[in-house]
């Protein structure tokens, strides 16, 4: 009795509970009457700033420090502007549609970022995997519109312009009448993907206005690195038929890679002998220039003009040798100089293609905010995410109406841009103007480009993303989860389909974080000598494990569908299932009582009750809560039914580190009692105070049974 007394003084005294600040919320009227009150008050003041918001040009523009930023703006914006004009004419071959479209949307996408953006170094333009991705909608309703895929005659002046200014000219045999006019195959492809890249952009502006830019949340990295690499194999395939100038259709559905592969390989005796060696050429002098580049990035101020020197000898040696009428050579074809009249994108479309907008919408802000936020932060400036998804939802919208097609920020040409003095998007005002001089003055000047040439450049350019492969071990070492969604989602995109496999991507990762929260780590908590720290005994050496208390530490989420996880965690750890345990105490107590009976008569409940308790190795369990970042009832029944099944063995359960918002939800399913009046002796700040108080507590419980039994 003595000891227990001297133990109780020199147990030190636990902190009282912290008091919780007192929160009055507003009713949901009141809340909504006063967001109403502002939204749709207006003043002079509002107007201003929501149009330099709206056109954040507007804002730094002024502030331009011309001396200091126009010379990187320059060099920057025409090194693009050169790179672009020969990868936008050849893109057009992914999204097939022809050459003109892809100089027109370079040039809008960049004069409309430039008036919205928020990024200083984002280039937005035309995009590999967006093209691709144009290219099969595309595909897919000319074959459903009953269009021939393996034609490849060259396009006639009449059948760009027919669908614009009401001409019924064609050249092709089969036409299709929309909007009124009879239209050919050129123009039913353009109409395509304008109504496409429409949808794709109204998507972008609804997302930006609803805020619904966490649907990025779901694209993690390794599952954008996936799916971008697994398109890279599906666009390397699709452009291989013109490596050999193979005239085969591409394929609809499923499996695209794989029975283009088949369909090339059966054909590969058709191979046209002049494609070959002109693509065995561009590709060595385009991998050499990358090459080059790469090895004295340090030394070349500027990165080098590879794609425009091979697109300017390739159509040279074209014209020239007369490659296509002496070889049967596919060439690009006529190229208009000037601007087709603006359209209105075909809405008798867009009911077809509204479900295949919704992937290009997603990938293209994704990659925007992605690219900007990362460029931001490498040049230690800020950027608005959803600023940024109005942006380029109206550089899909707008260019829509002057034949376009769906574009985002590119990763290579920001890359040139950040590498190459740019300071503010006045670098891709210099863009649009270069590709307005080509537009003006030499797009006819491409009529002989062979469209294996610009097969190379767009297989050259896939070399970083096909470099991935090489970071596969490295990701599998650093996070196994994240080497299996990358190959996953890249293998069922490279495989299946590139819409099929971003579906993929993004269920796949989702199980993988449900699977991880199905699995949490658990562990059993010891204390190091000497201190208040407690951490996991099977981690670190020299813990001790506090005598007569079991430390439990659950690391996700209590909810419904790790609740029996938590459970089987629990009685698997500190080795006592409360209902089992009673089982085995009813049938020991049942011999017990048959015995004292014959010996010495009954004894009392209560001390039948004691001697059992005995028998554990423990008298209390503490839940260390720190990582449980939220409970739902289905946790917190789980809970109160833990506090009652121990307590029937003789065991307490004490909670501690528990977030406010855990505790406020434990204390709204009376998991402290009615009024909370056991709070104070269940809920501890730390796991020391815990074991202190489940110690003294139970010596003092032992102290008053030793007093009554005296």
């Amino acid at each position: 009795m003595e000891e227990s007394c001297k133990v109780l003084e020199t147990t030190p005294a636990l902190p009282p509970l912290l008091e919780r600040q007192s929160r009055q919320r507003p009713s949901a009227v009141s809340a909504l009457k006063s967001k109403l009150k502002s939204g749709v008050s207006c003043s002079a003041s509002r107007v201003r700033s929501t149009l330099t918001g709206f056109f954040p040009v507007v804002r730094w523009l002024p502030k331009y420090k011309l001396r200091e930023y126009i010379w990187g703006d320059v060099m920057s914006g025409m090194i693009v502007g050169i790179i672009l004009v020969p990868q936008a004419i050849a893109y057009c071959l992914l999204a097939g549609v022809e050459p003109i479209y892809g100089l027109y949307t370079s040039f809008y996408a960049n004069i409309i970022y430039f008036l919205m953006g928020t990024s200083r170094h984002v280039s937005v333009g035309i995009f590999s995997l967006m093209s691709l991705m144009v290219g099969q909608v595309v595909d897919k309703e000319l074959f459903l519109a009953g269009f021939d895929l393996n034609e490849d005659s060259p396009t006639t002046a009449s059948d760009l312009f027919n669908a614009t200014l009401g001409l019924n000219s064609t050249s092709e045999v089969h036409t299709v009448e929309l909007m009124g006019v009879q239209c050919g195959k050129a123009c039913y492809a353009i109409s395509v993907a304008s109504a496409l890249t429409f949808l794709a952009g109204v998507y972008q502006v609804l997302m930006a206005v609803f805020q619904l830019g966490f649907v990025s949340v779901f694209l993690s990295s390794p599952m954008l690195d996936g799916f971008a690499t697994g398109a890279s194999f599906t666009i390397l395939t699709v452009q291989a038929k013109y490596l050999l100038g193979l005239k085969i259709p591409r394929h609809q559905g499923y499996g695209t890679v794989v029975i283009t592969w088949i369909n090339i390989f059966s054909n590969i005796h058709k191979t046209n002998l002049c494609d070959l060696i002109t693509s065995a050429i561009c590709i060595s002098v385009l991998v050499a220039g990358k090459e080059i580049q790469e090895r004295f990035k340090d030394r070349l101020k500027i990165p080098l003009p590879t794609e425009l020197v091979v697109v300017a000898g390739a159509t040279l040696a074209s014209h020239y040798g007369e490659l296509n009428r002496r070889y049967s050579s596919s060439v690009s074809g006529h190229i208009p100089t000037g601007f087709i009249p603006p359209q209105v994108p075909s809405f008798s479309l867009m009911p077809r293609v509204a479900l295949d907008a919704i992937p290009l919408a997603v990938i293209s802000f994704a990659f925007t905010v992605s690219l900007s936020e990362m460029f931001a932060k490498k040049n230690g400036y800020t950027v608005r995410p959803n600023q940024e998804m109005l942006a380029i939802g109206f550089c899909n919208i707008i260019p829509s109406f002057f034949h376009c097609f769906t574009t985002s920020a590119a990763l290579a040409k920001t890359m040139v841009k950040d590498s190459t003095g740019c300071q503010t998007q006045v670098s891709s005002l210099i863009s649009a103007l270069v590709v307005l001089f080509i537009l003006l003055f030499f797009a006819p000047f491409f009529y002989d480009l062979q469209k294996c040439v610009l097969a190379c450049i767009i297989i050259v350019s896939l070399r970083g993303a096909l470099r991935k492969f090489k970071d596969v071990p490295s990701k599998w070492r650093s996070s196994r989860n994240d080497a299996v969604v990358w190959l996953v989602t890249m293998a069922a995109t490279a495989l299946v389909s590139v819409e099929l496999g971003l579906l993929v991507g993004i269920v796949f990762s989702m199980i993988c974080v449900i699977f991880k929260i199905q699995t949490p780590a658990v562990s059993l908590l010891g204390r190091a000598d000497g201190t208040e720290l407690y951490e996991d005994v099977e981690e670190y050496q020299n813990l001790t494990s506090p005598p007569g208390v079991q430390v439990f530490r659950f690391q996700a989420p209590l909810y419904y569908a790790n609740k029996d996880v938590f459970l089987k965690s629990l009685y698997r750890a500190v080795g006592v299932e409360p209902f089992l345990e009673l089982t085995r105490r009813k049938k020991s107590q049942k011999k017990k009582t048959a015995n004292q009976e014959k010996v010495n008569g009954a004894k009392s409940n209560g001390e039948a009750a004691v001697s059992l308790q005995a028998e554990l190795r423990f008298h209390t369990i503490v839940l260390d809560c720190s990582a449980v970042p939220f409970v739902d009832s289905s946790g917190l029944s789980t809970l109160k039914g833990l506090l009652k099944e121990y307590k029937d063995v003789g065991v307490s359960v004490l909670f501690c580190g528990c977030n406010a918002s855990v505790i406020d939800a434990m204390k709204k399913a009376q998991v402290f009692g009615k009024n909370d009046k056991d709070m104070s002796s269940l809920l501890f700040y730390t796991v020391h105070g815990a074991v202190l108080h489940a110690n003294a507590s139970f010596t003092e419980a032992q102290s008053s049974l030793e007093d009554s039994q005296v």
